[in-house]
């Protein structure tokens, strides 16, 4: 199956049979869709973020230049800008032959399928995506993650790294027990070998990168840059747009880039659709 990635940036990998019942329109030779409508992200409508952001952008330069590159595991809270982050740099260098394919966890192990398939593409450099990527216990999936990035008998194509997104540090679930079976010998921790494979899963990824909650100033920021003067006619002044973006974020639990967003969407009067950012 060929793919025309000179007008596309970027794909949806799909696999397995068509869903006849629901009518789905694929095929069973159909692997690759074309992403049908973009988010515009721009790297500068990333706020607070500035250190991963130049991390990641940093990574990206090089493997776009043919130099040595690490697969990167962005995780931490939600909303933060995780997602947010790897579709910013997906546009910036897109004009430069970078090209994404999101990929299901539960498809990892498709990655040789998937490589066959770019491997006579060179002038293009490929990020394998995967968003909210966590492994539950008893989950083998894992394993097509492992030999994607450490490789089989044979290794990724050179111009194919992968970039994830996770809630969870360590990819997989940690319990209390695990760090009380940490034992000392001659000075030294040993952890337990439960929590030693769940870190080295995570470890395998050479660049992680933290994403935390923003704290109110970096969240009201974010809220200013949404709302910039005139103020829309639903707040008598900045205190009071502060005063309610402030209730809006404690009544969704917590205070974030999606959460300001949100916000906006629900109090602005702009029918355009435009933004400032997305978190």
């Amino acid at each position: 199956m060929s793919f025309d990635w000179r007008h596309h940036k970027a794909a949806i990998w799909r696999s397995g049979p068509p869903d006849q019942e629901r009518g789905s329109p694929w095929t069973s030779d159909v692997v690759l869709r074309a992403v049908r409508a973009y988010d515009a992200v721009a790297l500068d409508d990333v706020y607070s973020v500035d250190q991963q952001k130049r991390a990641l952008v940093s990574n990206t330069e090089r493997f776009l230049g043919g130099l040595k590159a690490n697969h990167a595991l962005l995780w931490g809270a939600k909303g933060t800008g995780k997602s947010s982050l790897i579709k910013a740099v997906l546009n910036h260098f897109a004009p430069q032959g970078l090209r994404l394919i999101q990929v299901e966890k539960s498809h990892l192990s498709d990655w040789l399928t998937i490589a066959d398939l770019i491997w006579d593409t060179p002038e293009y450099h490929f990020i394998l995506y995967c968003d909210d990527l966590s492994f539950d216990f008893g989950e083998s999936s894992y394993k097509g993650l492992k030999s994607l990035i450490e490789g089989s008998i044979e290794m990724p194509p050179p111009n194919m790294l992968m970039y994830a997104t996770s809630n969870r540090r360590h990819l997989l679930p940690e319990h209390m027990h695990e760090n009380l079976d940490a034992h000392v010998e001659d000075t030294e921790i040993h952890m337990s070998e439960a929590l030693e494979e769940k870190i080295a899963l995570a470890d395998r990824f050479g660049l992680r990168l933290g994403f935390y909650p923003f704290n109110q100033d970096a969240y009201l920021s974010l809220v200013d840059l949404y709302f910039p003067e005139p103020l829309s006619t639903r707040f008598v002044d900045r205190e009071e747009l502060h005063r309610m973006a402030i209730q809006f974020a404690t009544a969704r639990g917590g205070r974030s880039g999606r959460v300001a967003q949100q916000f906006h969407r629900h109090y602005s009067e702009d029918r355009s659709g435009s933004r400032v950012g997305m978190q």
